[in-house]
């Protein structure tokens, strides 16, 4: 059986990729390197964004366990340009996976890169893997795996958050494990 984690990074002071962890943050990532602490972690894959490769580091650091980079991590681009109706335009994303607006990233193509990091970790020897992203692409990777996730899911996660999918066979069983 195979478990990989998948990790939203803690509270951040904003959304650009060089952000940093608030104060609170940086808390929240040493209470999430005890939280990973039993789960016999052997490989950590991180987007390269600053919030997630600092939500990490203090459990990387306690357990000799390198972070490996990978830009299809990142966050998802919804668009190219500033809306003040971002959210429902992201909501419109849920409902038509191919929809893509101008200088952004449809829900199909952010799904299919993020899940060819699960496939390449499941492939990869580990038992027990560890992904840190951002809040919409994870709510895609887990409604890459189970339709039922969407827009809700999404407004529901929390900085930090912690899913974990079991791979017995091809299909995980998705539990919200982060308390």
């Amino acid at each position: 059986m195979k478990n990989v984690y998948v990790v939203r990074h803690c509270q951040a002071e904003g959304q650009a990729p060089d952000a940093p962890l608030t104060a609170a943050g940086v808390q929240q990532a040493h209470k999430l390197a005890d939280f990973l602490t039993d789960k016999h972690i052997e490989h950590i894959i991180s987007s390269p964004y600053e919030r997630a490769c600092r939500s990490i580091t203090p459990f990387a650091d306690q357990h000799g366990v390198a972070i490996a980079l990978d830009d299809r991590l990142t966050e998802r681009v919804l668009s190219g340009n500033d809306h003040p109706d971002w959210r429902d335009m992201l909501r419109k994303t849920y409902d038509d996976l191919d929809l893509c607006y101008e200088g952004g990233e449809s829900s199909t193509t952010a799904m299919n890169r993020a899940s060819s990091v699960i496939t390449e970790a499941l492939e990869s020897g580990h038992n027990n893997v560890v992904i840190v992203s951002h809040g919409n692409l994870i709510s895609l990777l887990l409604k890459h795996f189970d339709d039922r996730f969407g827009f809700k899911e999404w407004e529901s996660l929390s900085n930090p958050d912690v899913y974990h999918l079991t791979f017995a066979k091809d299909a995980p069983s998705i539990r919200r494990i982060w308390t």
